[in-house]
């Protein structure tokens, strides 16, 4: 099973966010702050910055370095008000059941008896100062929906924060206070020149005890938690819990290398698989929200997938890479620039596009408006196109894939595993297609050859082989057995699946 089904399976890639509580437990938390930090003695690798690391190995100098400049947020929101004497601030009807469904599952959600029921819900995470006039990066998560947000300096002093500006898709926020003396602040790092093995510490207040550091390593970099066109999170080992979100991680010579985010946790608690934003991802963003407001994303509107060797080889490629179009959105940027489905997008805007991440980013990294240069591969010849870049918004998606299957519903290909048959009134209305819709039905699939092994499914709508379109079963089993008499290795064919278009190379070899 792939990281990323493993992921979904569990519904965890939970935002460690805000440690949500009810008004009175935060007076308990509130008591319990302090300056505890935690020193943890490990071995490095890594040959640190002259007078950083003490002969003994000790993080102690980059905690008492770094620890100032560590903050906690407190986030004050409206709760619903309660349906009975009885009842849970977390019975359904507030705002934050869902999320705390999300990281303890149908159990834990706290309960709160009803004398201790208040009209307002207060949430804990972190933050750490970039800039001495009071500027804090933290999560978006943690002060969305803020009402008011207070801010916890090291030495306990607690000073009220305005939000500055903030962004969901990267989940980024900078808020700031007014301080009558400079605030200790932290470097950013470079998170390109991190490699799986370095040592880092993870700063926050987990479940608003105090400020604490752990120390841990970088267990892996790139990784794609399918929240937005902008994961690249670093994975990391060292533990961090719910109101770690926002905090600092840090590399040995003491720099902000990423933004503590989010966990992997089966049980609500840390089990050593953190994520973080890596800084140099973060820092442009900030440096955009510091000017205020929010940030706009580019939009093409296109829906891609990856080109694998198999997709590669059946459309004269000479190596796996790009972005391969599966569908163009009507009235889109793509749509009027003349991008088409079967493209693979090579390039964009002067960058070499490597995969379709690349391209998501890339896109959203450009103002709305811009014209950009497209780099295209259509049917074996190279192209450059023009596009003029969209506004993208909550419902228009810079890249998207889809694999939903429906039950199936001939004419076989042997070689491939297939067995087709052309649509019908009644195959349309089970599949739910429309009237135009033309094309080959997948109404067998061997599951011992090639199809099934390349994933095909009964229900899938063949409406293209090798770019092609075809309209029939009797043109999709002409045009396969054409590619294979070619001395193709593969076969590329369109599949319309649900409200998806994707391309699936099926090599005849395995047939």
């Amino acid at each position: 099973m792939s990281p990323s089904s493993i992921l979904r399976r569990h519904r965890v890639a939970a935002l460690l966010g805000a440690a949500l509580i009810v008004t009175p437990v935060v007076i308990s938390f509130a008591q319990n702050e302090g300056n505890s930090g935690l020193s943890t003695v490990a071995a490095t690798t890594q040959t640190p910055v002259a007078g950083i690391m003490a002969p003994n190995g000790s993080f102690a100098p980059i905690v008492a370095a770094d620890k100032p400049a560590v903050v906690t947020v407190t986030t004050v929101t409206k709760a619903q008000p309660q349906g009975s004497a009885d009842a849970s601030p977390f019975d359904g009807n507030s705002p934050f059941d869902e999320y705390m469904r999300r990281f303890f599952g149908e159990q834990g959600i706290p309960q709160t008896p009803p004398q201790q029921q208040a009209p307002r819900a207060e949430a804990l995470g972190s933050g750490f100062i970039v800039a001495s006039d009071g500027t804090i990066v933290t999560n978006n998560h943690v002060v969305d929906g803020a009402t008011s947000i207070k801010v916890t300096l090291d030495d306990g002093t607690e000073l009220p924060a305005k939000l500055v500006g903030s962004d969901t898709k990267n989940d980024l926020a900078v808020i700031k206070v007014e301080s009558h003396r400079p605030l200790p602040t932290v470097k950013w790092g470079d998170s390109d020149k991190l490699m799986p093995g370095d040592q880092i510490l993870a700063f926050g207040n987990p479940f608003g005890i105090g400020t604490t550091v752990t120390a841990g390593i970088v267990s892996a970099r790139g990784r794609d938690l399918h929240s937005g066109p902008f994961d690249d999170f670093i994975q990391i080992d060292a533990p961090i819990n719910r109101g770690n979100s926002g905090g600092p991680l840090v590399d040995v010579s003491g720099n902000v290398i990423g933004i503590n985010t989010a966990i992997f946790s089966p049980n609500g608690g840390s089990v050593g698989v953190g994520f973080a934003i890596p800084s140099d991802q973060a820092q442009k963003v900030v440096a955009k929200l510091m000017k205020g407001g929010n940030i706009e994303y580019g939009y093409l509107g296109v829906q891609i997938q990856p080109v694998t060797p198999d997709v590669a080889s059946a459309m004269g490629l000479d190596h796996p890479g790009g972005a391969l179009v599966a569908a163009v959105t009507d009235g889109s940027p793509a749509a009027k620039a003349g991008i088409e489905i079967g493209d693979v997008i090579t390039g964009f805007g002067g960058h070499e596009i490597k995969d379709p991440k690349d391209l998501s980013r890339a896109v959203a990294d450009v103002a709305p408006g811009a014209k950009e240069t497209v780099n295209v591969w259509r049917k074996g010849k190279a192209l450059q196109i023009a596009a003029d870049v969209g506004r993208n918004t909550e419902d228009a998606q810079t890249a998207s894939t889809g694999e939903q299957g429906k039950p199936s519903v001939g004419q076989g290909v042997p070689s491939l595993g297939l067995g087709l048959t052309d649509l019908t009134p009644d195959i349309r209305q089970q599949l739910n297609l429309a009237d135009n819709q033309r094309g080959a039905v997948v109404e067998q699939v061997n599951p011992d050859k090639a199809a099934s092994a390349a994933g095909i499914q009964p229900g899938d709508v063949i409406v293209g082989v090798d770019q092609t379109p075809v309209k029939t079963a009797r043109q999709a089993n002409q045009a396969i057995a054409q590619a294979g008499k070619s001395g193709k290795k593969s076969v590329l064919l369109l599949i319309d699946r649900g409200d998806a278009q994707i391309f699936v190379a099926v090599p005849f070899a395995a047939g």
